[in-house]
């Protein structure tokens, strides 16, 4: 599959028509995280589950194109987040030849199922409307879904000598600066609403941001491109939470050093 954004919560699976994903890579629609086709059961079916489960933004998975013959990976797709897999690992009520996934862990398959939402647009080839949906979908927002560590799974499934490293402490003083500047989080009890003012590393205000939840001003911080580290990225959506949360429960919001 291609990757095109990793901060965008669409991702597609073409299925049997790779001309599609291709049209859809070079178009390069905001909201598209990434795309590529679907054609077996098995195999094709894990990489989807490992690809979108390795980029924590990807909230939606439109499945469009016409489904591959007698694999059925659009099908199978289908009946992993309505039926889920046996005790063997097989796709319940699929129609696939083998819809069977030796590879993936029932963990991965269960947080694939708990934190995407499929889109089924099965058939359709349609550039213009599968953009449509896209815009439909990113103009809902996202959730930063729990990530799998993909390559500790793997190593779960064949090996059980599993080595722990220990979290260190990251000084805050030390965390590399983001160059789009650095955001003060102020929640407003009264009136319910999150105000946050977004300052150059010169301290100079560029930007006052409201709304009221954490999801909907972290998204247009996002889209407006005004942070441009990961580590920034996940502290901001972090204190947000917090901040939301300090509405709803009432209790004092203070932000954490960063």
């Amino acid at each position: 599959m291609l990757n095109l954004d990793e901060l965008s919560p669409v991702a597609i699976s073409t299925l049997s028509n790779s001309k599609l994903a291709d049209e859809l890579a070079g178009l390069k629609p905001k909201g598209l995280s990434i795309v590529g086709k679907t054609e077996t059961e098995n195999i094709g079916v894990e990489k989807i589950i490992k690809n979108v489960l390795a980029v924590p933004s990807i909230k939606y998975l439109i499945l469009c194109g016409k489904d591959s013959e007698g694999h059925y990976s659009g099908n199978t797709l289908m009946k992993i987040f309505e039926n889920g897999v046996d005790n063997n690992n097989k796709v319940i009520d699929s129609k696939g030849r083998k819809p069977v996934l030796i590879n993936t862990l029932k963990e991965e398959i269960e947080s694939f199922r708990k934190n995407v939402i499929v889109i089924n647009m099965i058939g359709c080839e349609n550039t213009n409307n599968i953009l449509d949906k896209i815009e439909e979908l990113r103009k809902k927002g996202f959730q930063i879904h729990e990530n799998i560590n993909i390559k500790s799974a793997e190593n779960k499934a064949h090996n059980t000598n599993i080595k722990t490293v220990t979290a260190l402490e990251k000084n805050p003083d030390n965390v590399k600066l983001d160059k789009e500047g650095y955001f003060v989080i102020m929640p407003e009890y009264k009136r319910k609403t999150i105000i946050v003012e977004h300052y150059s590393n010169n301290n100079e205000l560029l930007h006052i941001i409201q709304g009221e939840n954490a999801r909907n001003i972290y998204w247009t911080i996002i889209e407006h491109n005004w942070i441009s580290e990961l580590s920034h990225a996940a502290y901001l959506g972090k204190e947000l939470t917090l901040a939301e949360l300090s509405i709803i429960s009432g209790n004092k919001y203070v932000q954490d050093k960063a």
